[in-house]
C-alpha cells in the first residue's frame, strides 16, 4: 500500500529565494538534512532529467540507523520536472538491502507567495514501507525549519 506524507511552513523569504534553495546544491547541502545529519553530493545536475546523489550521514553515530551502512543513507534522484518559480519534483530512490526501503518515492516541492512571505509545500508520495511515518514527518519538518533558518540567515547578511 503507497503512503503520502505532506508538510508545509511558511517562511519569510520572496518566493524567487526559496526556489533558488531548492535547486542549488551549496544551499541544499545546507538545510535539506534533517536534525541529526549531514549531507554532500556526489553528483548534482538540476534540470528534467538531470540527477544528483546525495550522502546523508548521521552526526551521533550511538544512534544511528543507516539504510545503505549504518551511519548513512544515500539518495539517488532524479529531477522529473522543474517550473521555475513554483515546483520541483523529484524520483527519488534510498540505497539500501533492505526491502523495506525499495520504491521509488516521488517528493514534490511546491512555493507559492503569501502575505508573510513564501508558503513551501512538500509532498511525497510512495514512500517506502520502511520509513515510519513519524520519522518522516519529523525529517520533513526539521528540513523546512532548516530551510527557514538558512534563508534568515542569508538575508541577515
Amino acid at each position: 500500500m503507497s503512503r503520502t506524507d505532506k508538510a508545509s511552513r511558511v517562511i519569510a523569504a520572496p518566493p524567487d529565494r526559496v526556489f533558488s534553495a531548492l535547486v542549488d546544491p551549496d544551499s541544499l547541502v545546507a538545510w535539506l538534512p534533517p536534525e541529526g545529519m549531514s549531507g554532500s553530493f556526489e553528483r548534482f545536475d538540476a534540470r528534467p532529467g538531470g540527477s544528483y546523489r546525495l550522502v546523508l550521514t548521521y552526526t551521533d553515530l550511538s544512534t544511528a540507523a543507516g539504510k545503505a551502512t549504518n551511519d548513512t543513507d544515500v539518495v539517488e534522484a532524479r529531477f522529473v520536472e522543474i517550473v521555475p518559480g513554483v515546483r520541483v519534483v523529484q524520483a527519488v530512490d534510498f540505497e539500501s538491502d533492505d526491502p523495506a526501503y525499495a520504491g521509488t518515492m516521488t517528493m514534490t516541492w511546491e512555493v507559492a507567495p503569501v502575505a508573510a512571505g513564501t508558503r513551501v509545500d512538500i509532498r511525497a508520495d510512495n514512500v517506502p514501507a520502511g520509513i515510519s511515518a513519524e520519522d518522516h514527518a519529523a525529517g520533513l519538518a526539521s528540513s523546512l525549519a532548516n530551510l527557514a533558518s538558512h534563508l534568515e540567515l542569508q538575508q541577515g547578511r
